[in-house]
């Protein structure tokens, strides 16, 4: 599986950002109020980045060769696609929150400290989902096999 591109983290967070100015001209433009993300949901977000995280600990340990360390390679593989989908959907969640932030700060009408604190707390929320995302798939990355080393799958003549 091929790591995570710089593109489409940077594609699927301009479609959020899209998506939510979008929602909000069409909320705002119909006598609607504004879309304004519950402090749970950034909180939520920020918990399940650092739960990836933890959980390609283990993983981790068995890349690194710490003696002891197991993990089931069904494990393993669950984890980096969950790493994987937790980066993206972060990327388009923080384009999302970011858009609404935005949109929040630069209306005619002030809006609510609460309103615009909810929604920087989602945007943050989600910006830890998208890192812990990264950080859990760099975690589970087999470095470069050494050459020199014995037993490196490495046959010599």
């Amino acid at each position: 599986m091929k790591r995570t591109s710089p593109t489409s983290l940077l594609v699927l967070f301009l479609i959020g950002a899209g998506a939510g100015w979008l929602i909000e001209l069409m909320l705002v433009g119909s006598g609607r109020p504004s879309l304004v993300p519950p402090f749970t949901l950034g909180t939520a977000l920020g918990l399940i980045g650092i739960l990836v995280v933890v959980l390609a600990l283990p993983v981790w340990r068995v890349v690194r060769r710490v003696p002891g360390a197991k993990v089931d390679p069904f494990y393993a593989t669950r984890i980096v696609l969950l790493a994987k989908a937790s980066s993206l959907a972060g990327s388009l969640l923080t384009g999302l929150a970011a858009a609404v932030v935005v949109f929040l700060l630069t209306r005619s009408v002030v809006a609510a400290a609460g309103s615009v604190g909810m929604a920087v707390v989602t945007l943050v929320g989600a910006a830890l989902l998208l890192i812990g995302g990264l950080v859990a798939e760099k975690m589970c990355t087999l470095p470069p096999e050494d050459e020199e080393r014995p037993g490196s799958g490495q046959v010599s003549a």
